[in-house]
Parts: structure tokens; C-alpha cells; sequence
């Protein structure tokens, strides 16, 4: 496995080096630490050349204490800066590194700052060829990884979230972690402007229980099969509760911050970016509200 690790030297990315030096990782993995030096913007004055070269230097100063940090876990680490915009040149770098996962860093329950700032933090996530996760650890806080994790499964049943089910199921998890499968299943209205009230007005209750029941029993069939593969692999599965009816981001949202999760994870198709029901908008507002960490899993699919 290839990790690539997405830092700007700040107390977040600190955080994110412990993350990944406490987790677990499959035998062989390979991490490659790196910055991205935004010196595009002065191309051609040449009074500020000298003076960038010398902050990469510093930079890469900085990263080697993250490798060290690694090699000491037992990891081979390598690192690298990298001169262009940060929102795509994390994601040329992990094509051409062939990296499996990038990982960045945001901070604790605040809204992704700086170097993960909205159009950046969406340029990773539409853009990158691999899996992409957000760590998030409170400050003064141990890593997540450290201990045993609670990690939050949400799926819609898609080949991609099978997809995400098998590729959890097949890393190592610290001792004693936890996994919740999740399924929310939204009413199959005729109009995406309608709501369960409005339909009520309209049409007989006989046919919306119908609708919830059919979202029910969907959603059911996703918690299960996702559950099947996460315990055919020994991981410890909580019980499911009744699945739940509604608008994805907010249950996804809510239910993560009342079990306590440690890490959400969801499914994406890899063709086009973020695709539909786990991708798109609702994967990026989990991402970017969500105050534990967040793993997006692409499954990519060949065009043609």
C-alpha cells in the first residue's frame, strides 16, 4: 500500500503524521510526506527566486522529522516538495506516485482551515485518482489510532460501497475497534423538490408507507451485506439499529457525532469524481462538517 501524506508543517499536520505512525498499515506499506510550495505566483521575479528556494529547503527540513517520525514506527517513509497549487498538485503527485491513499490533515472540530480551505479540501476529494481521508484529532488529544477506534460504515448498497466495505475489511484495525454499518435511505419521491409532508397532501398513506417501508428494506440489505464482509474478516460489527429515513448528510452527520465515531467511511465510484448518493455534496459537507475524520474510498472503474 502507498500513503501519501498531505502536510503544511502546522500543529494539524503534526497530528496527522501521529495518526498514520500510530495506525496500523498492511505489511510493505510505503508513506511519501509532502508539501506543496504555492510559489507559482511569483514566476519571473527573480528578486524572490533565492528567497523560495530557501523556504523549500526549510520545508524539506520539516518533512524529514515527519519520515523520522515514521521510520521510527517501523514504517519506510521518503519525502518531498512539491512547487505548484496545493488543490491540484496533491493529486498530479499521487498519479504519478501511484499512491492507494492520500491523507490530510484538518484541525479538531473547527471548519477545515488553511491548507485544507474549501476549494483546496474539494480539489483533493474530486480530483485525487486514489482514496482520500481527512484526520481530524483534537488538540492536546492522542491520535485516534492509538487506541482502539469506532469507525462509522456508510453505505448506500452501490458496487462502491461494497467496494469500500471489502477494503476496510481487509486492513488492519487497532486492537478492540469497533465498526457501526449505516444506511440511510431517502424517499424515492417523484419530485426531488417534494417532501414526506408535501406527498402526504397529495398522495394516500398507504402509498408512503410503502416508499419508507421499500427505504427500509434497501438500506437493510446494504447494512447487511456490509456487515457480512466486515465479520467473514473477524472485525466486530456493532448492532444495527432500525435504519433510518431521511436526508443522508445529517443522519450520516448525526449519528457519527452521537456513537462517538473516530473515523466515517464512505464509498466512490473512481470514473468522474465524486459520484451520487455517498459522493458529490454529500460526501463533501460529512467532510467538511464533520468533527471526527473522514475517509472517502474511490473503487476506480476503467472508461471504456
Amino acid at each position: 500500500m502507498k500513503v501519501l501524506i498531505a502536510t503544511d508543517c502546522s500543529p494539524a499536520s503534526e497530528l496527522l503524521i501521529a495518526e498514520a505512525a500510530a495506525r496500523p498499515w498492511p505489511d510493505g506499506t510505503t508513506f511519501s510526506v509532502v508539501n506543496v510550495a504555492d510559489f507559482q505566483g511569483f514566476a519571473g521575479l527573480p528578486a524572490l527566486i533565492e528567497e523560495s528556494k530557501s523556504k523549500i529547503d526549510q520545508l524539506g527540513i520539516a518533512l524529514k522529522k515527519g519520515t523520522e517520525k515514521l521510520e521510527r514506527a517501523g514504517h519506510h517513509a521518503q519525502h518531498r516538495v512539491i512547487v505548484g497549487f496545493p488543490r491540484i498538485a496533491i493529486s498530479e503527485y499521487a498519479k504519478e506516485w501511484h499512491a492507494n491513499l492520500v491523507m490530510a490533515g484538518s484541525h479538531g472540530h473547527s471548519a477545515i482551515p488553511r491548507f485544507l480551505t474549501g476549494s483546496v479540501a474539494q480539489g483533493i476529494l474530486r480530483t485525487a485518482p486514489c482514496s482520500v481521508e481527512i484526520v481530524r484529532s483534537a488538540a492536546g488529544q492522542p491520535a485516534p489510532s492509538s487506541h482502539s477506534m469506532q469507525v462509522l460504515l456508510a453505505t448506500d448498497g452501490s458496487d462502491c460501497s461494497v467496494g469500500a466495505a471489502h477494503s476496510v475489511a481487509s486492513r488492519p484495525w487497532p486492537a478492540g475497534t469497533v465498526f457501526k454499518v449505516l444506511s440511510v435511505e431517502e424517499l424515492a419521491l417523484p419530485d426531488g423538490n417534494m417532501t414526506g409532508s408535501s406527498l402526504a397532501a397529495i398522495y394516500p398513506q398507504s402509498l408512503l408507507e410503502e416508499l419508507i417501508n421499500h427505504a427500509r428494506y434497501r438500506a437493510e440489505a446494504a447494512v447487511k451485506t456490509a456487515t457480512e464482509i466486515l465479520e467473514r474478516e473477524g472485525h466486530k460489527v456493532a448492532a444495527p439499529h432500525r435504519m433510518p429515513v431521511g436526508e443522508p448528510r445529517a443522519l450520516i452527520l448525526d449519528t457519527a457525532e452521537a456513537w462517538g465515531a473516530d473515523l466515517i467511511v464512505m464509498g466512490s465510484h473512481g470514473r468522474r469524481g465524486l459520484d451520487r448518493f455517498l459522493m458529490g455534496s454529500v460526501a463533501e459537507s460529512v467532510a467538511v462538517h464533520a468533527t471526527c475524520s473522514i475517509e472517502v474510498i474511490r473503487n476506480l472503474i476503467r472508461e471504456g
